[in-house]
Formats: structure tokens, C-alpha cells, sequence
């Protein structure tokens, strides 16, 4: 599912369909299957040696793994309460985290020609 976003354009930039600096974007819509981030990171926190974080994002694996051996002697606990308070770690089903304060969530953006600014030949300059 996708959703239509108002965006605005860098300083000095006008688009030729709407005269000025905004346009209207598709983007792709969030969602969750009920994992929220404060509970995460609270297993993660104070249960993490024992795997109940992994357990909860899905992970069952690395649950184990981490039972086993206490946390991976505690730098595995420390090392998912980064990543997951990060949120480089989220649901193994590839929803979004339930963050109900804080927004959205973070997004990750990496520079490919979608994001990289390159002029292009109608954008008309402001001076």
C-alpha cells in the first residue's frame, strides 16, 4: 500500500508541474504486527541474557543461542540493547516497531540515485 506525501524541494529548487517548491510523492505505507519498541528493549534490558528479547522479535535461534550461554557472556545483552534501541533489529517478519511517542520510527536512507540531488534540466533556479 502507498500513500501520496506532500514533500517540499531543496532552497532555490521550483518544479515545473506545481510552480513552486512542493510536489506530491508515493511512498510506502508502515506496518506492524503488534511489536512494540518499549517492550523489546525492556526484555532486552532485563532479560536479554536469557534470549527473551530474540524470542519476542521472532528470533528463536538466537534466543537459544543466547540462554545457552548467558547472553553470550553478557556482550550479546549489551550489543542487542544497542541494536535493537537503534532499531537495526526489529521483527524477523519485517514489520515496523509500535513506537506510540515517538513517530514513525527511523528510517534508513542510503544514497542511490533516488536519493542523490543531481540537477536536472527543468528545474529552474531562484536568484
Amino acid at each position: 500500500m502507498r500513500v501520496a506525501v506532500l514533500c517540499i524541494a531543496a532552497e532555490g529548487i521550483i518544479c515545473n508541474q506545481t510552480n513552486n517548491s512542493t510536489f506530491w510523492r508515493k511512498m510506502p505505507c508502515k506496518w506492524t504486527n503488534g511489536y512494540s519498541l518499549e517492550i523489546a528493549l525492556l526484555l532486552s534490558v532485563f532479560l536479554g541474557m536469557f534470549g527473551l528479547d530474540r524470542f519476542y522479535l521472532g528470533y528463536p535461534g538466537i534466543g537459544l543461542a543466547k540462554l545457552c550461554t548467558l547472553g553470550f557472556m553478557f556482550l550479546g545483552q549489551l550489543l542487542d540493547i544497542i541494536l535493537i534501541a537503534a532499531q537495526v533489529v526489529g521483527p524477523s517478519d519485517g514489520s515496523a516497531y509500535i513506537i506510540p511517542y515517538y513517530g514513525a520510527g527511523v528510517t534508513v536512507v542510503r544514497s542511490d540515485n533516488e536519493t542523490y540531488l543531481l540537477p536536472q534540466a527543468d528545474w529552474h533556479n531562484i536568484t
